[in-house]
């Protein structure tokens, strides 16, 4: 197919998270819209309209927008209780996909799609903007470059007071669940490993807001004898993290500190001998991947690229699932108490 082969689009799900899906689809030459699917369908009507796609189809359910149009994408933007049934119904019918995290709202289901994914020989690929952040590709390219010699230890801290109100207050697993599948994604991205086992912990501090635990530790054992760490609170008040992250990486022959923004530090041995090492400065240089940058418009070209040539797209879910399985197997063992396996 050539690179800028027209291709046509069907979006389901109108809610807020779709403008940014939408704003970086018009900026795609060649991808035209071609219907909008929401269960209000006045929702998707004004999607539509707000973006200037008067002409596409609007629907209440998906299957008759799919008939209707037939198209070569669709884009699920629905809750995650609905991804399995959007997707699967998608693949089904002949179309690529690429949805919201997480993947799904169970490994069960996951498999599910994973499955019907490979049999229809489409892609399905998962939302994981965070990766296409141009910080976090100029660290990975720092230690692809073994400047800290191999990566052994990763720990993150994510502590943020997020007063949301509406249905987060009230969710089981809130911070593991919603926003967790987004840094034990970067860890993999980080690292090149996947899990193998984590052990978890979830509580809810006094005066949280939340009805349920909020905050939550967890150590994870990653391939290659990595290790790594997550603490998290979505009811820290005061000194708080990026969205991203703060970041400490130890390598056999020095440490990075990134504080998920533009804000880098690394440390690389210069001599050994004494009690403590000699250290110097080592310099992040920068990277230019603009194919590759961008959070959700980079994760959306990404995968129309790879629509057009063939290719595998970075969050294809054959990949993604090993992320969600982070996310489920700390959940398991914060209600267990127990170590837990992750299955590969």
């Amino acid at each position: 197919m050539p690179a800028q082969a027209p291709l046509t689009a069907v979006l389901a799900g109108c809610g807020g998270i779709s403008r940014a899906w939408l704003d970086a689809v018009r900026d795609i030459p060649g991808l035209r819209m071609v219907g909008f699917v929401d269960l209000i369908e006045d929702a998707a009507r004004g999607r539509a309209a707000e973006y200037g796609w008067t002409d596409a189809v609007i629907g209440a359910t998906l299957g008759p927008v799919l008939a209707a149009t037939r198209p070569d994408i669709v884009f699920d933007c629905t809750v995650p209780e609905a991804h399995v049934s959007v997707t699967t119904e998608a693949l089904a019918a002949g179309c690529h996909v690429l949805g919201e995290k997480p993947l799904a709202d169970s490994m069960a289901h996951a498999r599910t799609m994973v499955a019907a994914a490979q049999a229809s020989g489409k892609l399905y690929a998962v939302m994981q903007n965070r990766r296409y952040d141009p910080n976090i590709r100029r660290l990975r390219a720092f230690l692809d470059s073994a400047a800290i010699g191999q990566v052994t230890t990763i720990h993150c801290d994510f502590f943020i007071g997020a007063h949301f109100g509406g249905f987060r207050d009230r969710m089981e697993h809130v911070l593991l669940l919603d926003m967790a599948i987004h840094t034990f994604d970067a860890s993999r991205f980080i690292s090149r490993a996947d899990p193998l086992a984590v052990y978890a912990h979830e509580w809810n501090p006094a005066g949280s807001w939340y009805d349920h635990d909020a905050s939550a530790v967890a150590l994870f054992e990653m391939s290659g004898g990595l290790v790594y760490t997550y603490r998290g609170s979505w009811c820290a008040e005061g000194l708080n993290t990026t969205w991203e992250s703060d970041w400490r990486i130890i390598g056999t022959e020095g440490s990075v500190h990134w504080n998920g923004g533009t804000g880098f530090r690394a440390e690389t041995v210069k001599a050994r001998g004494g009690f403590r090492s000699e250290l110097q400065p080592a310099e992040l240089p920068a990277v230019d991947l603009p194919e590759k940058t961008g959070g959700h418009a980079g994760c959306i070209r990404d995968f129309v690229r790879c629509v057009r040539t063939g290719e595998t797209p970075e969050t294809v879910c054959t990949d993604n699932i090993k992320s969600l399985a982070m996310v489920f197997g700390a959940i398991e063992s914060a209600d267990s108490g127990q170590r837990v396996t992750i299955a590969g």
